[in-house]
């Protein structure tokens, strides 16, 4: 087990074998693990229990508490059958010790990691606009005192953010990380963080 919830997983895993009717030979725990590797101890020490006959199923609460790889997942159901045990997966109904549930658990495997493949390729694809717009992603910029006071003042009069960043460009002032170009939202970054932390020109 691993992130958020292990005392829900741990009860969703107690009941699970008594409904059973199978005793629960013993429980590991991989606190703070990202289940994106295999590598990881209490996992490492399960397995080979397995492997030495101390136990006949890996039972997990959720499939991706167990791995988010389709090749690693296609490695345990391989080397499950191989050793001559099964895995079990409570929330997606998943038992290898059955033809069926082996299919299943190669088709949820798949998805698994097309989901975090998705989030990966939308978060990347998010962060690559704001970076476009020119939102500096992170603290905040640490600009020198007279280009902010010049930035607010402009804003007080009423400059648009447009404006303002076309007169610093005019101006050759650099940017908080020496750069070129200020765009609008650079500008508006600025004002914004001014207002949240309370500063006065």
């Amino acid at each position: 087990m691993s992130g958020l919830g292990l005392a829900a997983q741990e009860t969703a895993i107690r009941a699970a074998c008594k409904g059973r009717g199978s005793p629960l030979v013993a429980l590991y725990k991989d606190e703070g693990e990202s289940a994106r590797s295999l590598d990881r101890p209490a996992l490492k020490a399960a397995l080979a229990d397995l492997e030495a006959g101390r136990g006949d199923v890996l039972m997990v609460s959720k499939i991706d508490r167990l791995t988010r790889s389709v090749h690693d997942a296609t490695g345990l159901m391989l080397r499950a059958e191989k050793s001559g045990w099964g895995l079990v997966a409570l929330d997606v109904a998943v038992d290898t010790t059955t033809p069926q549930g082996a299919a299943m658990a190669q088709v949820l495997a798949v998805f698994a990691e097309l989901e975090r493949r998705l989030i990966g390729e939308r978060t990347k694809a998010a962060l690559a606009v704001k970076r476009t717009q020119g939102v500096r992603l992170g603290r905040e910029p640490r600009l020198p005192d007279t280009v902010r006071r010049r930035i607010l003042r402009r804003h007080r009069d009423g400059a648009g953010w447009s404006q303002i960043a076309r007169e610093l460009n005019d101006a050759g002032v650099p940017t908080a990380q020496g750069g070129r170009q200020w765009h609008p939202a650079t500008v508006r970054y600025v004002v914004r963080g001014n207002e949240r932390h309370g500063r006065h020109i």
